[in-house]
């Protein structure tokens, strides 16, 4: 997300209100991580190392693109042992797409979810 974009959600007499690709992202990690069997979001080691400094990122592994009037969201997550991916899967998309459309009032095009690990907890 170095390359933060912002998009339009509404215009009055007032000015424009402007939402970065950024929040975006933050609102559907927030929203995944809430769905039971996600033990967290993946992402790429750049994320992986700056979270073991203590620098938490809360956009990890979630990337935006911002369409014609609606976005696109990629994310990663990593999965509880024992939990269905595809419910799981389901119910994070669905939970994510509510949650973007609810606080910004852009369409959600698409929700897509890659899977990255298992956690297998402390075994």
């Amino acid at each position: 997300m170095a390359d933060n974009k912002t998009f339009k959600i509404k215009t009055s007499e007032g000015g424009d209100v402007l939402v970065s690709d950024e929040v975006v992202a933050i609102i559907a990690g927030l929203a995944a991580t809430e769905v039971e069997g996600v033990s967290s979001m993946a992402g790429n080691l750049t994320n992986e190392i700056i979270s073991k400094l203590g620098m938490k990122n809360l956009s990890k592994g979630i990337s935006v693109e911002i369409m014609n009037n609606a976005v696109k969201v990629e994310m990663a997550i990593n999965i509880a042992y024992n939990y269905s991916i595809p419910e799981v899967c389901s119910k994070v998309q669905e939970k994510a797409k509510t949650a973007i459309q609810n606080m910004t009032g852009v369409p959600v095009a698409a929700v897509n979810v890659r899977v990255a690990s298992v956690d297998m907890g402390d075994n």
